[in-house]
């Protein structure tokens, strides 16, 4: 990494902050120290891999989606590498052997086919459930229990002559949710799927635990921890990926210019659609420092970004002065789902990717150019 001076920096950049990063961390590993569960990161929401030997410090290792994330949190990371997929790819499945240690499949018929070649290679075997039990409230995106969930094995179509090939169950159905929710999905979950938990190694409760907000329940989710270890006499883990990075992330973005139609527009240098595009997959409004609801303050703008895209807009936001040319503007929260998620649709340059240590310094992880845009096509 390369020092840089962060008032001067050329934006737009994604900025993650070491002090919040382990303020998320010790939270968590306070949570495996009072119960003995293992928290994994999962890497579909934060994957800057330049940071993996300060929260290994905390984890006990990574989740991975497919090879590629895989691969890198078996490099990077190290520790335990866990991987699920809805369907694995027959001409992955060998590499998969040599960086994952635990195995989850999707469908009992996945697990025919691939199961007896990772408990060759001494893999551990999990088959993901789907509980049928959805608490998802607006976004039914992240809902992994919606009806037709192409996610997880109901009970009607769990095979029992399966038992003998399984180490774990593995469910995931929250999204940035309290500990009631998982304590209620866990009641759906073992009311169906309890029984075949004896004789088991595991069990994993997935993501979607906001566990380092402010508000969340941390005693509620130890008593569902502590429960299932003393009934079952499995190992519990658990694999959040926002509440690892909750708001240690910041996205700092310049106004390129102001205009009129029928309200105040600002147009920044950074975009709803290839830098944070969950702003309109959720959607969401994403927070910002400084402004206000619009109607708030003195002066409302609305947000867009440069590309061509007429709905690339960020949001409404109220502000103590007029926005002027140059003025930057912090987005905050932005560590997760956004790095992970950004595209170069219509020639948009990637954001640079910062880090300010401990003591307040800016370094360079990684800057882009044209060649990362022109590369892929």
């Amino acid at each position: 990494m390369e020092k840089i001076c962060l008032e001067s920096f050329e934006t737009p950049y994604f900025l993650v902050d070491e002090t919040r990063l382990r303020r998320n961390l010790s939270v968590l590993k306070s949570v495996c120290d009072r119960t003995g569960c293992k928290i994994l990161l999962a890497q579909k929401a934060f994957s800057m891999y330049s940071v993996y030997p300060v929260i290994r410090e905390y984890l006990a290792g990574t989740t991975a989606s497919g090879l590629y994330e895989a691969k890198l949190g078996h490099d990077y990371f190290g520790g335990e590498t866990h991987v699920f997929s809805p369907a694995y790819r027959e001409n992955e499945f060998e590499e998969l052997l040599k960086v994952a240690d635990d195995f989850v499949f999707n469908s009992p018929n996945q697990l025919r086919k691939y199961a007896q070649r990772a408990k060759a290679a001494g893999k551990s075997v999990g088959l993901r459930v789907n509980p049928e039990h959805s608490t998802q409230d607006g976004h039914a995106i992240y809902d992994p229990c919606s009806p037709g969930s192409r996610l997880g094995t109901t009970l009607a179509n769990f095979d029992e002559s399966l038992l003998p090939l399984l180490d774990g169950l593995h469910f995931h159905t929250l999204c940035e949710q309290n500990s009631d929710d998982l304590q209620t999905t866990a009641a759906a979950f073992e009311e169906k799927f309890g029984k075949y938990l004896h004789g088991l190694k595991w069990v994993n409760f997935g993501g979607g635990h906001h566990i380092t907000r402010p508000d969340y329940d941390i005693e509620r989710l130890i008593g569902v921890i502590t429960h299932f270890q003393d009934t079952y006499g499995v190992q519990v883990y658990l694999e959040p990926g926002e509440a690892v990075v909750y708001h240690a992330g910041f996205m700092v973005t310049s106004v390129l210019e102001t205009l009129r139609n029928g309200m105040d527009i600002a147009l920044v240098d950074t975009s709803a659609a290839c830098h944070m595009p969950d702003v309109l997959e959720m959607p969401y409004r994403p927070p910002l420092m400084h402004s206000a609801q619009a109607g708030e303050k003195a002066y409302t703008y609305r947000l867009g970004g440069p590309t061509c895209l007429a709905g690339d807009v960020i949001g409404d936001y109220s502000f103590d002065k007029p926005l002027t040319e140059g003025d930057k503007l912090v987005f905050e929260d932005m560590a997760l789902y956004t790095m992970v998620k950004t595209n170069t649709f219509n020639g948009m340059p990637l954001p640079s990717i910062l880090w300010r240590d401990k003591d307040g310094q800016g370094w360079l992880v990684k800057q882009f150019g044209y060649e990362d845009f022109q590369s892929r096509l």
